[in-house]
């Protein structure tokens, strides 16, 4: 049988559209989830605290009361990282998928997230950084340099473009980040110390301020993304066809690095290189929603806070001690890559 009708009886997704209407009302659904998982975050730890509680010394907060330091020295902390965090690894991760047409893709399997780490690694090891005010700095070089490297190498040559090409290059590079990342822990025992938790994922013992550092340049990050939306929906239509329609291809992928960068960076320096998040909320989003950019990008802004809210929680509770985030959104994130290399079929170009 001949090559070509092999591949063209592979299974394929078909997306349906769904009524403006029904993704209205998903939105406020999943927002409001998203908002439980939140307030999951404030309550749980190794301390419960009631609900009512919470908002009180939300409300009313006493330096002197040992719960009130609870929630405001950890809870609000940690609670708002996941926040900030969550949504810019969601809306990175389907900015990558659009712009690659590739929806197994995200900041962690296309190397982004490695060379954010590697550059905050990197920092701590040899140019004395000890906060985040300075390695934020560090981990946005990183991201954007990775980012640039992926999609040079997945944009020249013949299959220019290729989703097969730009995941395995992102894939080969982020080994490479890796490797060069551990041989440099495994060097430097103080910079291994310091680095134990935060290079798994975790949302723990990082102070307020370190996520208000952050916050502006993961808003920017999301208003380029939003902004960008009608481009990635004429992208998605292929390359020759976005050019006959008056669009920018090359543009938009440059503006759509910088948002890049800027939110996995951001996210990166400020809880370590957590996994999977930027793969399943864009996805989850895009199989309720249907091929709509817009709304793929708002509901990952909700989605992913309430996944990873959802995870660091059960990071609190599973064992006696505590599982960082990353190893939890690793074991949620890793059967559903499995489940979608099954289930869709890459298109070779």
């Amino acid at each position: 049988m001949p090559a070509s009708s092999t591949t063209s009886t592979a299974p394929k997704a078909v997306e349906r559209p769904v009524a403006p209407a029904n993704r209205l009302i998903g939105f406020i659904i999943i927002a409001v989830l998203c908002a439980g998982a939140l307030v999951l975050s404030m309550m749980v730890g190794s301390r419960s605290i009631p609900p009512s509680d919470v908002f009180h010394y939300l409300i009313n907060p006493d330096p002197a009361d040992p719960v009130s330091q609870v929630v405001w020295q950890s809870r609000v902390p940690r609670t708002f990282l996941v926040l900030v965090a969550g949504s810019a690894l969601g809306v990175a991760g389907g900015l990558m998928q659009a712009v690659t047409r590739n929806p197994m893709t995200d900041p962690g399997i296309l190397g982004v997230n490695a060379g954010a780490s590697l550059m905050v690694v990197v920092g701590l090891a040899f140019f004395g950084v000890t906060d985040i005010s300075q390695y934020m700095w560090w981990s946005f070089a990183g991201a954007i340099v990775t980012s640039a490297v992926v999609f040079a190498i997945g944009n020249s040559g013949p299959l220019r473009g290729s989703p097969v090409r730009m995941t395995l290059s992102g894939v080969a590079l982020g080994a490479v980040l890796g490797g060069f990342a551990s041989a440099v822990l495994l060097t430097n025992s103080e910079v291994l110390e310091r680095m134990r938790g935060w290079s798994a994922g975790t949302t723990a013992s990082q102070p307020l301020d370190a996520t208000l550092s952050i916050t502006p340049f993961i808003l920017v990050g999301l208003l380029i993304a939003l902004a960008s939306t009608r481009a990635l929906d004429v992208l998605s239509l292929g390359e020759a066809a976005s050019v006959a329609m008056g669009a920018h291809p090359q543009r938009t992928r440059l503006v759509v690095l910088v948002a890049i960068a800027l939110l996995a960076g951001g996210a990166t320096a400020a809880a370590g290189p957590i996994g999977f998040i930027g793969l399943l909320a864009p996805h989850l989003s895009r199989m309720i929603v249907g091929p709509h950019q817009g709304w793929i990008m708002a509901y990952s802004i909700v989605l992913a806070p309430a996944v990873l809210g959802v995870s660091d929680v059960i990071g609190r509770v599973i064992t006696a001690g505590e599982v960082p985030v990353g190893v939890v959104t690793a074991f949620v994130g890793a059967p559903l890559l499995i489940y979608m290399v099954r289930k869709y079929r890459i298109p070779e170009v």
